[in-house]
């Protein structure tokens, strides 16, 4: 069999464990979500990434993005409908950062923001609203500008 190769996650979860409430955690299953399928599943679910551009923030083809989903959604459902708790850990992945970097198409102005924080909602030179994230110094794509985002680097 065939090692796989890492999977590229800009976001690593604070929270790590869900149970179901007033159940309690020795009366409890749980289902293990692999940190890069909660990244496919942030990817796809919540910022309605394509399969296609899924893949790419992550390092892997449009195919083993579908599957790492699948196997996230299918972990996260059994949860859900079976009143099981959710682990989240292991998987084979690496971060890209710690932290994310935006650009204000008004002023031109960089600035970091750390993971986790949510998307800045204006610049906090010029409070202008038209933002864009830089990933590896470039623009990621934004759904109206139809561009694909460019393929993360590995980092060490």
């Amino acid at each position: 069999m065939r090692p796989q190769k890492d999977r590229i996650v800009a976001f690593n979860p604070d929270i790590s464990y869900f149970k179901p409430r007033g159940i309690p955690m020795m009366d409890l299953e749980e289902v293990r979500l692999t940190v890069d399928e909660c990244e496919a599943l942030r990817l796809s679910d919540l910022l309605d990434l394509s399969h296609e551009d899924g893949g790419k923030q992550m390092g892997v083809s449009r195919a083993t993005f579908g599957r790492i989903l699948q196997k996230a959604r299918s972990c996260v459902a059994d949860a859900l409908i079976n009143g099981k708790a959710i682990n989240i850990e292991g998987g084979n992945y690496t971060m890209t950062s710690k932290e994310r970097i935006f650009e204000c198409d008004a002023c031109q102005r960089r600035w970091s923001e750390s993971l986790g924080t949510g998307r800045p909602s204006h610049c906090p030179h010029c409070n202008s609203r038209k933002l864009f994230r830089v990933s590896q110094g470039h623009k990621l794509a934004r759904g109206s500008r139809g561009n694909s985002p460019p393929k993360a680097q590995k980092t060490e």
